[in-house]
């Protein structure tokens, strides 16, 4: 559907944008959609990779765990 949009259409609507917002409001609006746009990605490489993480645990994960026998140890003893 976007792909049918052209040149034109691109500029077309930009002008529009430009009207309805104003010159000052243009880069707040893209900084917000490309924030958002940023954080969705994020979120959906860490959807698809949190299920890889579970089924094999990470090296942060081995050192907690001695971490805390080592805590375990010094208050039982």
């Amino acid at each position: 559907m976007l792909t049918n949009i052209g040149i034109p259409g691109l500029i077309l609507v930009l002008v529009i944008a430009l009207i309805i917002f104003g010159p000052s409001k243009l880069p707040e609006i893209g900084r917000a959609f490309g924030s958002t746009l940023k954080e969705f990605k994020s979120a959906t490489k860490d959807l698809v990779n949190g299920h890889d993480d579970e089924k094999s645990p990470s090296a942060d994960d081995g050192q907690r765990l001695k971490a805390v026998e080592k805590e375990k140890q010094h208050t039982g003893s």
